[in-house]
């Protein structure tokens, strides 16, 4: 990428005498825009770029070191004459006070002759709706996106409007000046800078929690490995299950939360993560070899654990309707139907849920201390102007607004303060008891938005334990920047991913007659699927890539 350094002041004067004399973006419309801007840029009177360059250059030097706040001479070449509403599309439920927030929203972009409308579509609609919404007649500006939620499937369709240096410097001047260079390899595939990532890469342990008032009414004080816990787990089936109904782990669907913990044990990266076609690798300190990664399941570590899940399933650790139930492992923990679950730092919300409930006590344990943790990717969550978006310039002035404007970027995460929550001037921040009506972070744009200038205040001793503990086993993944483009083998994709859909989540549930038998037949059938046709691929686009890191 040639994002790797901020633009000089020299350099982004020359830019703007430029963009003021109606030398606009890259879309089709930057030519009306460009001839539209020349009447602002004469009203403004001579030396008006060097005000907007000036103004940019008054700000913080960085997020988190004082108040942003945009102004509409920074988007001198935009072409805000004209009324547009800017539709964004979100995945998620509604917070109940959303429409107050968005109140405010558009409250404060009324000097930018700008309105922001928002659709949800939520988590039991989005698999469905997500790729319609994008190919159908909708008109959409923004939409979230991430690689768990279709990224690279709709970049493949063109679905999303291309980044150019350009286009990012003309028209979205925060973001140029306060997204992480490093982030933007992250959203560009084979070239092209599709979407604007998050502007922050925090440790992602995995780990489990469990009810410890139930760890004590069976002996249990504290788990330090993955033994420990199988053994809870064991206890839990064998004692409490019959007594009261509550399972070991409410699982739903298959158990990829536990995958991911129990990986976390033999220091693995993914290469690749999608649709359960990931590709692994065992961390060795470097870049790996090409031929060190290859599809997760093949991994000796994955029959293991398959193992591990088939002894549980049959001890009843979850129900053998696992695979279709629609209530969520989290919910069922908070709700107490469960006595565990697995995952990121997102446990402590639900420890805290089932806490509500008199006698209840829980506890969170990372069973890996002694091996790395990886870091959540810059792309993990994004934002990305469509396509299809009639006025991509303001879609994009926008997003700059959302993601660096102070006020608006704390709103859109936080919600309204003094209501929602409340900040200190280290800024750190508590949420309010009208937090309930809208939850810090509680809406998918937060997620694409967030800067990592935000941490709560008075955060529990415990969850501070572990996360700081992540701190000094933290490793990026060294393939992070790679982006596999499935354009040229997308049936094989299709029809190996059919498969594992198939065979994955019953293994991971241990819901099989044989673990390596049931293991080796999906493997057997993923290669008849064309597996070694995507290999190839893969790999022919990994050379390229590795390439370019010698």
């Amino acid at each position: 990428m040639k994002k790797k350094k901020l633009l000089s002041l020299t350099l982004i004067v020359c830019m703007l005498v430029t963009m003021l004399a109606g030398c606009g973006g890259s879309s089709a419309a930057s030519t009306d825009n460009s001839s539209a801007a020349a009447p602002a840029a004469e009203s403004s009177a001579a030396g008006g770029e060097e005000t907007a360059v000036a103004a940019l250059d008054s700000l913080p030097a960085a997020v988190g070191e004082g108040t942003i706040t945009a102004s509409p001479e920074f988007y001198a070449s935009t072409d805000l004459s004209k009324d547009y509403t800017v539709n964004m599309y979100l995945i998620g439920d509604v917070p109940n006070d959303w429409d107050k927030v968005l109140s405010l929203v558009n409250e404060y972009l009324k000097p930018y002759n700008t309105q922001l409308a928002v659709t949800f579509m939520s988590w039991s609609d989005y698999q469905t709706m997500y790729s319609l919404v994008l190919a159908g007649g909708e008109q959409v500006d923004l939409i979230f996106t991430a690689p768990w939620c279709y990224m690279y499937n709709e970049a493949a369709k063109g679905s999303f409007y291309e980044l150019t240096d350009d286009f990012i410097t003309n028209y979205m001047p925060l973001t140029r000046k306060y997204q992480a260079a490093e982030s933007w390899d992250e959203t560009t595939i084979s070239g092209r800078t599709i979407a604007v990532p998050s502007n922050v890469a925090s440790p992602m342990g995995k780990i489990v929690a469990v009810r410890q008032d139930l760890m004590e009414k069976y002996g249990m004080s504290e788990l330090k490995t993955w033994e420990d816990y199988k053994k809870y787990m064991l206890t839990i089936a064998e004692k409490e299950t019959p007594e009261s109904g509550i399972y070991a782990l409410a699982a739903s669907g298959d158990n990829n939360e536990l995958w991911d913990v129990y990986r976390q044990q033999t220091d693995t990266f993914l290469a690749l993560d999608s649709s359960y076609m990931d590709m692994m690798y065992e961390y060795k300190g470097d870049i790996p070899a090409k031929e060190d990664i290859k599809l997760a399941y093949e991994f000796d570590s994955f029959l293991a654990y398959a193992r591990d899940m088939k002894e549980m399933a049959d001890a009843g650790c979850w129900s053998r309707s696992a695979l279709t139930n629609t209530v969520t492992d989290d919910d069922a923990f908070g709700n107490l139907q469960g006595a565990s679950i697995a995952w990121n730092a997102s446990v402590f919300t639900y420890m805290e849920q089932a806490e509500k409930t008199e006698g209840v006590e829980c506890m969170a344990y990372d069973l890996t201390t002694d091996h790395l943790v990886s870091a959540e990717a810059y792309s993990n969550n994004d934002m990305a102007i469509t396509a299809g978006s009639k006025n991509p310039e303001r879609a994009a002035m926008v997003l700059d607004m959302i993601k660096f404007d102070t006020y608006l970027n704390r709103l859109l995460i936080l919600g309204i303060e003094g209501e929602h929550y409340s900040i200190d001037d280290k800024g750190q921040y508590t949420e309010l008891d009208k937090a309930t009506e809208f939850a810090a972070s509680a809406i998918s744009a937060s997620w694409a938005i967030k800067n990592g200038d935000l941490t709560e205040a008075g955060v529990p001793e415990r969850e501070k334990k572990i996360t700081d503990a992540w701190k000094e086993r933290v490793e990026m993944n060294p393939t992070i920047t790679f982006v596999f483009d499935d354009t040229n083998v997308k049936s094989y994709v299709s029809a190996v991913t059919a498969v594992l859909t198939d065979y994955v989540p019953m293994l991971e549930l241990g819901l099989v007659d044989d673990v390596e038998t049931t293991r080796n037949e999906m493997i057997t059938k993923c290669y008849d699927a064309g597996l070694q046709s995507i290999y190839d691929e893969f790999y022919t686009q990994y050379d390229a890539w590795l390439a370019t890191r010698q």
